[in-house]
């Protein structure tokens, strides 16, 4: 796979882990560097920082399969990597008409028929992924969520020149996602592309913290508790067939110590928590740090090499809802 510089993410998505990239690197098994033939599989996609900082990063993985539920995001890596250069006609054109608006109430009105048009779900993906793009730029803050129908109900963000296309970014994930298998559907469909030396990195709709401060309406499908344990035992799945798999969620632990919905979950496998800025809050009072843990199943990492890397025990853990 062709090594590449700068590729980043093309669309803004809550809970990336741009800001996690080092911490998620150190805890990486102890021998990643030097396996062969890797396949990265990455079940819940997102905005991707994660997949562009691994494919350019380690040349030794020889095939990536992302995934993700949500059929529109899956739409916007497919047109990127397949249709670049129109897609950059596309948002060029669409950047332009709104930034020529001179009114705030101009720009609503226009980000309102863009929604509103996007709603309808009956577009090609080059406009589907013109208009995810341009919604994603002009919403209040860069958040994707939907209602219980699935339609995309995140209010005006009042940017007045947002940077709706940016073709250097386009043409270099484009180029990058040449050699990625692009998934729409269920992550436990995932395990088919396992082989060899493969590694899953899971980064869910992460478990709320509270009642208020819930940002996985990704999709219509609610990733509720009982999808946590599903998760969990697809983990289990995926341990038993010999395979490396690390996992991000929030830390409930660090919000209320009574929690240990995830330690009791992940207890047989290797729990590490780190630190992470989260602005995601309409509440500035209360955005800041926070703890998010790290899961993997196994012992040595590329921060603590010389750990010894038993297979942990399965057994049964139950979990009170």
């Amino acid at each position: 796979m062709k090594l590449i510089s700068k590729a980043k993410p093309f669309i803004k998505w809550v809970g990336g882990k741009g800001q996690l990239i080092e911490q998620l690197d150190e805890q990486l098994p102890a021998n990643f560097s030097n396996m062969e033939d890797v396949t990265y599989i990455e079940p819940f996609v997102g905005g991707g920082a994660m997949l562009f900082y691994m494919l350019q990063q380690y040349p030794n993985i020889r095939q990536a399969i992302i995934n993700d539920v949500n059929p529109d995001l899956t739409t916007c890596y497919r047109t990127v990597r397949d249709m670049p250069e129109q897609l950059i006609t596309s948002l060029m054109e669409i950047q332009n008409a709104y930034n020529e608006l001179e009114t705030e109430e101009g720009r609503k009105d226009f980000f309102l028929a863009v929604r509103e048009r996007y709603n309808e779900k009956n577009l090609d993906p080059l406009e589907n992924t013109t208009k995810f793009f341009f919604l994603n730029r002009t919403c209040f803050n860069g958040l994707y969520r939907v209602n219980k129908k699935g339609l995309f109900n995140v209010p005006f963000g009042k940017y007045t020149n947002p940077q709706i296309c940016d073709p250097a970014t386009i043409r270099k994930d484009s180029e990058l996602l040449q050699h990625v298998e692009i998934l729409t559907g269920d992550f436990e469909a995932t395990f088919d592309y396992a082989q060899g030396n493969t590694l899953f990195y899971f980064d869910p709709p992460y478990r709320p913290l509270s009642d208020t401060s819930s940002f996985n309406d990704y999709s219509k499908e609610s990733f509720n508790d009982d999808a946590q344990i599903r998760l969990k035992e697809y983990c289990d799945h995926i341990h038993d067939a010999g395979f490396h798999f690390m996992l991000s969620n929030s830390d409930c632990k660090g919000k209320n110590e009574e929690d240990n919905f995830f330690d009791v979950l992940y207890g047989a496998y290797n729990i590490e928590r780190v630190w992470a800025s989260r602005s995601i809050n309409s509440n500035p009072n209360k955005r800041g740090k926070l703890t998010e843990i790290l899961v993997h199943n196994y012992a040595a990492t590329k921060s603590r090499p010389h750990v010894n890397n038993p297979q942990p025990e399965m057994e049964q853990l139950h979990v009170a809802i």
